[in-house]
């Protein structure tokens, strides 16, 4: 399984999977399809489905001008939303690409249709992989936008937080300098926040992508996924490493601290990138800062 990091627009990713046996192709929330039929047409594969993770524009625009130019292409997603789909996918449902299965992962919290993706193949050294689209990025995750904290809690600790912890995490935008910031305001004491920040800065001086990161690498510098162990967790429990989280949220239950985090994260980015009045009222709809106008 190869895994091709394509950049587009200001900070989004686009993955093309290829299954190096058959040369069947995968690609993942597709915006751009011009530039990926570029590299479909260097790579030398046959691209045959899109798996897009949420019906946001930036992840799945592109979904409608690629099935037009490939006749017979399937578009898969769980929420009905999403430009051009064939067919809608339900939590917990396994596709097969040759020797790449993949497993559906529905993660509610950036929007109520969110689907992550699992991929794996039988027999082989290498590990898996994780598309999580704005449900998990690199030391942060998506805004909370169409449900609850407890729904979104369970999309990021019980179920992506118990993937295997050497699982690559492929996420749907490069935001990973400004949630280190954040997680080091959270954590200031956190080693494992200090050395991946100074990683980060180093790969933005660099102009090189911070995809992928891995499940355990998260697990030690990413605060949403340290609100507390899931249920039925195999790892050990540890009050040190979820204590630094609550104290900064003042909140104990878990969906509570996540709750707080979100609200908290999204201050700290109108903070460090002052924004233009037309994108501050979007924000401020977005997180319920504004209130329609009552009917006269």
């Amino acid at each position: 399984m190869k895994v091709k990091v394509i950049p587009v627009l200001e900070d989004n990713y686009m993955y093309l999977v290829i299954e190096e046996h058959t040369r069947e192709a995968v690609a993942v929330d597709v915006a751009v399809p011009k530039r990926l039929l570029e590299i479909v047409g260097r790579e030398g594969v046959s691209l045959t489905t899109v798996l897009t993770t949420h019906h946001h524009w930036d992840h799945a625009r592109g979904n409608t001008e690629l099935a037009r130019l490939l006749p017979g292409l399937v578009v898969l997603g769980a929420d009905e939303r999403i430009c051009a789909l064939t067919r809608r996918l339900v939590h917990g449902e396994e596709l097969r690409f040759g020797a790449i299965h993949v497993r559906c992962l529905l993660t509610p919290g950036h929007t109520s249709g969110h689907m992550s993706y699992f991929l794996w193949e039988d027999e082989c050294l290498d590990p898996p992989a994780v598309f999580s689209g704005d449900a998990l990025s690199v030391a942060g995750c998506g805004s909370r936008l169409e449900t609850t904290a407890q729904q979104m809690y369970h999309s990021l600790v019980e179920t992506l937080g118990t993937l295997p912890p050497e699982t690559k995490v492929f996420c749907g935008h490069e935001h990973t300098l400004g949630n280190l910031e954040f997680a080091q305001k959270v954590e200031p004491c956190n080693n494992h926040v200090k050395a991946k920040l100074s990683w980060a800065k180093k790969r933005d001086e660099d102009d090189v992508p911070t995809v992928p990161s891995t499940l355990g690498e998260e697990l030690l510098y990413n605060p949403f996924l340290r609100v507390a162990l899931p249920s039925g967790s195999h790892r050990t429990p540890s009050p040190c490493r979820e204590e630094p989280v609550r104290k900064f949220t003042g909140k104990v239950a878990p969906a509570e601290v996540l709750e707080v985090l979100c609200r908290e994260r999204a201050s700290f980015e109108r903070a460090a990138e002052p924004l233009q009045p037309q994108a501050q009222a979007l924000l401020a709809l977005q997180w319920g800062l504004l209130s329609m106008p009552r009917p006269k």
